[in-house]
């Protein structure tokens, strides 16, 4: 039986090392800190079974007590956090503090009798073993906690099914397989007469399941996947470079078009290397004098593009980020196409309209994705479109405006972007029915300008930059409020760009006039008289009277749909 336990505890060495192997910054560190615990629980097992007299014995007890104190706690905040639920600290701190106070009782084995009442030690067949086993109080209390967090993490698996569609069925039914291993493993270990115990071997087949699980946790982190798919890829270089023009570090692809970057040290001026602070320092300027919206760098009859942002650290800008593209066939594309006679130009027009309407629809569908995960009835982004188009039909009637037809129509195909920023929002927050508390509220507010950080990364190569810049505004500054009280940046006044102005009333119309998941719809009358009490002070009361007279188009929309 020793090899038993030896071979069990080997188990999950080699398990843990498979871990480590596999081990990705996006694997919670409760999972990390299980495949640290359960071969010292384990270990404990085996030297239960080698010890010669009571007192190893319940020094080995103590150690294998870790495991249901900690090692179940751990899986149970394993499983929130795998179904997305989000568990407050002071409940995580509380779970926490009465593991700590039932092991602590544990660790008084052979000192007092709140734990273990009395227990004897036996050899049996060459293998220790503790007999004759009388329960106190505490042991009680154990049990009472093991129970308890064996139901909350079926509770989570089954609210997570029924609740999130975006957590994957496949991993809910590892999850539930991990957590029946552990409470068929307990029951039948209590129900049988056997000196062998049953919990390493659940142990290790958790463990073994939790090594299946973070294969498929890095498969559906689709912006770090993405990310790491193009950095493997090797055809997009990455360069980083502090304020202080401090070198920070650059990938082999960089390296290769950039030679001179081998020779840098990291954390030193790129000042050290003349070649380098040649090249890279005016690109900075232009970055910083906004004329950098794309640069052009030729090197061994290649032609790159290098786009410059900040580089974020959280929320703070550390540096500045240089990516490298090449862009050799697209600038020889461009070439032959300035080449082309007019005989061939209808049809580039034709295959630029064609990509267009191909842009036009995958910028609707990004949106339309991002609304799926919003807690709307749906057709927001469709509402709030036409609700901007009759706006600006009715500024078009007043020539004193000047407002060209590009800017227009780009205002109105901005749109349904507004809310991309959505896409960062927690599912627990964009989702929950009921009112959000203060701390949700600002996780929420952060959507429109990580939006406006998402458009400006869509559009890095458009050309249009009319449209690009309309575009990020609308999602940056709809709901920035006229009197200066609004978000992110408490704009005020004709300081919030135009198409924002227009972009917050379709927005707050389409909020109060449609039905929601924590409210019902109000009427078009009622919902135009909110918005007219509101100018001013939320709303541009410059932009009164065009809603005046779309009036009666706004409330013929909205009675015509769901």
């Amino acid at each position: 039986m020793i090899i038993y336990y030896a071979v069990l505890f080997a188990a999950t060495v080699i398990l843990g090392m498979i871990y480590a192997y596999k081990w990705h910054k996006h694997c919670d560190v409760h999972i990390t800190l299980l495949f640290l615990i359960t071969p010292i629980v384990n270990l404990g097992y085996l030297l239960l079974s080698v010890s010669k007299n009571l007192g190893e014995a319940l020094i080995a007890n103590k150690i294998t007590y870790i495991g249901g104190c900690y090692l179940l706690l751990m899986i149970l905040y394993s499983i929130f956090s795998l179904c997305k639920i989000k568990l407050p600290v002071w409940a995580r701190s509380v779970l926490l503090g009465i593991s700590s106070i039932v092991y602590v009782f544990a660790l008084s084995e052979g000192y007092s009798s709140v734990f273990y009442k009395s227990v004897n030690f036996e050899i049996v067949d060459g293998v220790g073993v503790l007999t004759n086993k009388e329960y106190g109080f505490m042991h009680t209390v154990f049990l009472v906690m093991v129970v308890s967090y064996f139901l909350l993490s079926v509770a989570a698996i089954i609210y997570a099914y029924i609740k999130n569609r975006q957590v994957s069925r496949k991993t809910l039914f590892l999850l539930l397989t991990i957590t029946t291993i552990g409470v068929v493993s307990f029951i039948v270990g209590k129900s049988i007469k056997s000196n062998m115990e049953l919990i390493p071997v659940a142990y290790v087949l958790a463990l073994s399941v939790f090594v299946i699980i973070i294969d498929r946790i890095n498969l559906y982190d689709i912006s770090e996947t993405a990310i790491e798919s193009i950095i493997e890829r090797g055809d997009t270089g990455f360069l980083s470079i502090g304020f202080n023009n401090d070198y920070l570090g650059s990938n082999e692809t960089a390296k290769n078009i950039l030679p001179e970057l081998n020779e840098l040290i990291v954390d030193r001026k790129i000042s050290d290397n003349q070649k380098i602070y040649e090249t890279v320092n005016p690109w900075i300027e232009k970055f910083k004098s906004n004329q950098a919206d794309r640069i052009y760098f030729e090197k061994d009859d290649k032609t790159y593009l290098v786009t410059v942002n900040y580089l974020m650290n959280g929320k703070r800008k550390g540096g500045y980020q240089f990516t490298f593209t090449d862009d050799t066939k697209d600038q020889e594309y461009i070439k032959l196409i300035n080449s082309f006679n007019t005989e061939l130009q209808n049809e580039v027009e034709a295959k630029t309209k064609h990509i267009i309407e191909m842009s036009d629809r995958f910028i609707l569908g990004i949106a339309t994705m991002v609304e799926s995960r919003d807690n709307s009835t749906g057709g927001h982004i469709n509402r709030t479109r036409k609700g901007v188009k009759m706006l600006i039909e009715e500024m078009m009637k007043d020539n004193s405006l000047n407002l060209s037809l590009s800017f227009c129509s780009n205002v109105i195909k901005a749109a349904p972007m507004h809310d991309l920023g959505k896409v960062t929002v927690d599912d627990s927050i964009l989702r929950k029915p009921g009112k959000l508390t203060p701390e949700e509220y600002e996780k929420m507010k952060t959507h429109a300008a990580e939006g406006a950080k998402i458009i400006e990364s869509l559009l890095a190569k458009s050309d249009d930059l009319e449209f690009k810049n309309i575009a990020i505004n609308v999602a940056h500054y709809h709901h920035e409020k006229y009197d200066g009280t609004g978000y992110p940046d408490g704009l005020k006044g004709d300081n919030i760009p135009l198409e924002a102005r227009i972009m917050a009333i379709a927005d707050y119309y389409d909020a109060i006039a449609s039905k929601r998941a924590y409210k019902d719809k109000v009427s078009p009358e009622e919902t135009y008289e909110i918005i007219m009490s509101k100018m001013g002070t939320h709303f541009d009361p410059k932009l009164k009277p065009y809603l005046e007279a779309a009036k009666d188009k706004f409330k013929d929309y909205y009675n015509s749909v769901e």
